[in-house]
Order: structure tokens, then C-alpha cells, then sequence
């Protein structure tokens, strides 16, 4: 039975496809009968692959005491061992190995890794003189012998960056699932919040106890909508995407003028012009819809000028609705355009606005989740565009 510790090893050499043609070219270029990969160690001498023409009884995972092998005194000089005719030789006529094994041919070429590890042999031998004479003999096993050396760190580096990205991609499925719990945790203190400032409001007339209390509603809602976002994102990131319910609507143009009233009533400082023109009848998931109008609204208020207004224009176009919203101030950067759309992108590019960017994440994501798109154009005389497209009835996909 294999040893387990050399099973690895042994299918690490078994999976390079190359090793039973090297193996062969072996016999082929010396004319011994015998070739094999061994795995060569401190301690151990084990056959990784073997072509064997002599009935010399070794298979993959069989060993040799490693003392009586010339590999033994090759790991630790690490220098090809050769000779023709061991019978003859002046070294050899009186080594163990030969006479131990009834060889008179023999090659082993060391296999030492890119950092410098010693693997084993590429190796082979006969019970009969071999001509070896000739350097192209040597040389040729030596970039055989590398070759597998090259195949050996391929399938180390890859086993490794397997072991990385199975670590990083458990990484951020925890880090997801902790963000989902996070937000989900975070709506019962938040809604605690929320009903002891009205409670309060109730109680008192004072104008300064009054302001105190507008403050801790507006503070709870503003984190009741990044906490709604963290969740979004969350879903988005492990369910596949954000989920939506679609179905007919009559009253979307109602729903998004319902959401600049409310966006409006948050953002005082900000100007908005627009014009609604949505039909009856269309098919989405008007929460959601509200959802990215809402986001990119919000946005637009974040990053806009306060100085021009911020302009709507919602509409049927062939069989898309159409919600297009620009703003003016300063064009959004070339390095921020390709991040726009990613989760957490304005902090990845430097920005410190209000908010975890999330907003643009999750709008194209509702968008997406219609069968739509939501795009953006910037520059500094037209304005930042953000332009979302979805189909206005149920189609096949």
C-alpha cells in the first residue's frame, strides 16, 4: 500500500500528460529497457511513474530502501549520475547499487523545483551496457527532468490560487451575510428611535426640545435608508439579485410623483423641475421603481448644485418607460465613471460624501431586475444625465 504521505506526489506526476512520453523517450534515446519518476526524500525512495521493459517489479507507489539507490547520495549533491558499463567503471565496479541490483546502465537526472527543492529523479537503468557517451544523451534528459520540475510549480501555483480565491470568495459571502444580519439588527433599535421622538413630540411645546426632536427623525429616517440599502445590497449580493415583484400598475406616475414630494421634503436646499407622463398600465414592481427614482434623486441632491435646478422627465418611449434625471455642478471624474455602478465605489475613488454608495449600486440593480438599464452621460455643459430604461409590458426572455 502507498504511503499516504507520497499520494500526492504521486498523482501530482501522474496528472502531467507529458510524463509517459518523456518516460518512453527516455528508453528510446539511451536504449535501456527501464525508466521511472521517483519521489526521493530523506528517508524514502518511491516510484512516482514508471516504463518498465525488464520486468524490474517496480509500480507507481513502490519503493526502494533508499540507501541502496544512487538518488540517495544525488539529493544531496544534486548532480546527474551516469555511467555505460558499471562492470568497467572505476567508481561503480564496487558500488553498492550495481551490484546490489545487477545494473551495468544507469542515468538519473535530479528534478529540483523553482525555489530550489529537491523532488527526485527522472531516472533509468539496465541489467546490460548502454552507450551514454554522447552529451546530447545528458542534456536532453536534463530539460526533460525541468520540464517536470515546471509542471510540478504549475500545479503548486495553481492548487494555491485555488486555496486563495476559495478563501476569498468564503470571505466576502460571510462578510455579506454579517451585512445582511447587521441591517436586518439595526431596524428594531432604529424603529425604538423613531417612536420615542414622536412620543416626545407629544409631550412638549418648547421650540428648542422641538428642533432636538426634527433632528433625531430626520437622523432615524436618513439611517433607516442606508439600513434599507445595506439590505438591498446584501439580497443583491447573495440571492443573485434584487428581487422584484412586477405586475400591472395604473398609478406609477402617481407613486413617482409621491417620491419627489417626499425626496423634495428632505432635501429643502435642493431646486427640482419636472414632467411626468407615465401611462397607465405598466408592468414592474412599483416599490422598486420608487426605489431608484428615490436613489437617484437623492444623488442628484447629494452631488448637484444647489444653485441650478435638478430636472425629472418621466415618459412612454415605444414600449419603454423612460425616467430621466439631470443635474448640474461638477461632471462626475473619468476615474469614478467605470466605478459608478459598483457597491461602495465613491469611497474605492476618493469621494467622502454622504452615504455608502450603495444608491447607484442598487438602482441599476432594480433596473436590471426589469429588464431594463440605467445609464449616464457627464460633462460640464449639458450636465450628469442618469437615463433609466425599462419594458413598459410583460415580455418573454
Amino acid at each position: 500500500m502507498t504511503d499516504p504521505q507520497f499520494s500526492a506526489d504521486i498523482d501530482a506526476i501522474s496528472s502531467i500528460d507529458a510524463v509517459p512520453v518523456i518516460l518512453s523517450m527516455v528508453k528510446h534515446l539511451t536504449g535501456m529497457r527501464f525508466a521511472a519518476v521517483a519521489r526521493v526524500t530523506e528517508r524514502n525512495w518511491v516510484a512516482c511513474a514508471v516504463d518498465d521493459s525488464i520486468d524490474f517489479g517496480l509500480k507507481p507507489g513502490g519503493e526502494l530502501v533508499l540507501e541502496s539507490t544512487i538518488c540517495h547520495e544525488i539529493r544531496q549533491h544534486q548532480q546527474p549520475v551516469i555511467f555505460g558499463h558499471a562492470s568497467t567503471h572505476p567508481i561503480f565496479s564496487t558500488h553498492h547499487t550495481p551490484i546490489t541490483y545487477g545494473l551495468e546502465s544507469y542515468i538519473s537526472i535530479p528534478i529540483v523545483k523553482a525555489n530550489g527543492d529537491f523532488f527526485g529523479t527522472l531516472c533509468a537503468i539496465d541489467s546490460v551496457p548502454a552507450n551514454l557517451d554522447e552529451p546530447a544523451i545528458a542534456k536532453t534528459l536534463t530539460l526533460f527532468a525541468q520540464l517536470i520540475a515546471m509542471s510540478l510549480d504549475t500545479q503548486s501555483h495553481l492548487a494555491a490560487t485555488k486555496v486563495e480565491l476559495a478563501d476569498a470568495n468564503e470571505l466576502g459571502r460571510l462578510r455579506e451575510q454579517f451585512i445582511a444580519v447587521l441591517g436586518h439588527d439595526l431596524r428594531t433599535p432604529l424603529s425604538a428611535i423613531r417612536m420615542s421622538a414622536d412620543l416626545l413630540e407629544t409631550k412638549t411645546e418648547e421650540k428648542r426640545s422641538l428642533n432636538l426632536i426634527s433632528a433625531i427623525r430626520n437622523s432615524s429616517l436618513r439611517m433607516g435608508v442606508l439600513i434599507e440599502n445595506i439590505l438591498d445590497f446584501a439580497r443583491g449580493r447573495l440571492g443573485g439579485g434584487i428581487p422584484i415583484q412586477r405586475k400591472l400598475v395604473d398609478d406609477l406616475q402617481q407613486t413617482l410623483q409621491l417620491t419627489l414630494e417626499e425626496v423634495q421634503a428632505s432635501h429643502p436646499r435642493a431646486t427640482f423641475t419636472h414632467t411626468l407622463n407615465v401611462p397607465s398600465g405598466v408592468y414592474c414592481d412599483a416599490l422598486r421603481i420608487s426605489q431608484l427614482l428615490s436613489n437617484l434623486l437623492g444623488n442628484a441632491a447629494t452631488h448637484g448644485s444647489v444653485h441650478a435646478p435638478i430636472v425629472l422627465n418621466a415618459y412612454a418611449q415605444n414600449d419603454e418607460i423612460v425616467i430621466s434625471l439631470t443635474n448640474q455642478g461638477t461632471p462626475i471624474s473619468a476615474q469614478l465613471m467605470p466605478l459608478l455602478f459598483e457597491p461602495f465605489s465613491r469611497s474605492e475613488a476618493g469621494h467622502r460624501k454622504e452615504g455608502l454608495g450603495l444608491g447607484l449600486y442598487i438602482a441599476a440593480q432594480i433596473a436590471t431586475a426589469h429588464n431594463g438599464t440605467l445609464s449616464v452621460t457627464s460633462d460640464a455643459e449639458s450636465g450628469t444625465r442618469f437615463v433609466a430604461r425599462f419594458p413598459a409590458q410583460f415580455k418573454w426572455v
